[in-house]
């Protein structure tokens, strides 16, 4: 199956007239979701004898980037699913299995969302303000608060972890599981009210002693950095993922920069078309060269996951690296576009007026600028020397 056929014109057309009103009324994208859990759409990850797809990362990014190009904030929240779903899929690539219930929930039509990052802890997934409380059967109590929780309305499963602080002869121990939606000890506040990407409701979870039951309890690794499979895959989907995202919105940000530059006329070439100006033309082939180099980019990092490719200590280096640039890139394009389309899209409600507030939470998403560039250096340089 090609992006055209999972993701047809009419359905990116009718999310894309959606956008902005999920925009302006600042609401969840309900219809969006509908409509692409009716497409099978989040099922791509999950095999065909469990009513999926059973497609892999680099097919699951370029579904990615076309559904971004009509409707960003709701590919951004469906990538919080697409993270967990693709988690899995890459685990049992590799022979690991202790996430195949949720592939297996997934096609039986249940939501995933990604309650990992917290207000202050910089170190994300190698540390956790979290607690993780030991429960005599074996599952967990967790307390704290989680922000940016994608899907908040929607999510009928949530990925979390916390630290058991006791463990490891009182060296912590970092714990990972799901709580059901419909368990108590969590609540969501309606607390998202932002610049941009709205229709991702990425509202604040707080837990309150939520549950997760032993069999829910997939990883328990210790404080800090580690090699283990499900941090490469965490890092794998969730940065080529999010790569993938922006890499739609450039692509889109470049097809409207396209079209103003045919559309507009220039008093001071004698009526022709904005596209005769050589300024506007270098712009424009700036553009083009642009987004080659993140779509190969973007390609090739996700092919050689699927690939199981050993880039060896090269991989994260390479997930950091797409993220930054696939997300500065989007931000070039969008800037791009708005500089060939003149002062309309200046207005409130343009769709060049949108893009550009949606593409600027690409800063705020891990890997950012400083840890991307700090991880590279890392791996050609060394660390530095204490």
């Amino acid at each position: 199956m090609t992006p055209e056929e999972i993701l047809p014109d009419e359905l990116l057309e009718r999310m894309k007239i959606r956008a902005a009103g999920y925009d302006q009324d600042n609401s969840f994208f309900h219809e969006d979701l509908a409509e692409l859990a009716a497409a099978g759409y989040l099922k791509i990850f999950v095999s065909g004898p469990d009513g999926g797809w059973g497609l892999g990362l680099e097919a699951a990014a370029a579904l990615q980037r076309r559904l971004a190009t009509a409707a960003p904030a709701t590919a951004l929240a469906v990538n919080m699913h697409l993270v967990w779903t693709g988690v899995a899929h890459v685990l049992a690539e590799r022979g690991d299995n202790s996430l195949g219930f949720v592939l297996k929930e997934a096609g039986q039509g249940e939501i995933f969302a990604f309650g990992i990052s917290e207000a202050g802890n910089d170190s994300m997934l190698f540390d956790s303000g979290t607690s993780a409380e030991p429960l005599p059967d074996g599952g967990y109590s967790f307390t704290g608060w989680k922000i940016f929780t994608s899907l908040s309305p929607a999510w009928t499963r949530l990925g979390i972890f916390g630290k058991d602080s006791d463990a490891r002869q009182g060296e912590g121990e970092l714990v990972f599981g799901f709580i059901r939606r419909d368990d108590a000890g969590h609540e969501t506040l309606d607390d998202w009210d932002t610049l941009g990407m709205r229709a991702s409701q990425s509202n604040t979870t707080v837990l309150r002693g939520a549950v997760a039951p032993p069999e829910r309890i997939f990883r328990k690794l210790p404080v800090g950095p580690n090699g283990d499979p499900l941090i490469f895959a965490i890092f794998a989907c969730f940065e080529t993922l999010l790569a993938a995202v922006y890499t739609g919105i450039g692509e889109r940000a470049f097809a409207l920069a396209v079209e103003a530059a045919k559309r507009r006329t220039s008093a001071k070439y004698g009526g022709r078309s904005f596209a005769q100006d050589p300024d506007i033309r270098w712009k424009v082939a700036d553009g083009a060269m642009a987004m080659d180099a993140i779509q190969t980019q973007l390609a090739s990092v996700a092919r050689d996951v699927d690939a199981l490719v050993d880039h060896g200590a090269h991989w994260f280096p390479k997930f950091v690296g797409l993220k930054v640039r696939a997300t500065e890139n989007a931000r070039t394009m969008v800037d791009l576009a708005i500089r060939v389309s003149g002062g309309s899209s200046y207005f409130r409600g343009s769709e060049l007026e949108r893009l550009y507030r949606d593409v600027l939470a690409g800063i705020f998403h891990p890997s950012n600028d400083e840890s991307a560039h700090n991880t590279i250096a890392n791996a050609w340089l060394g660390p530095l020397e204490g």
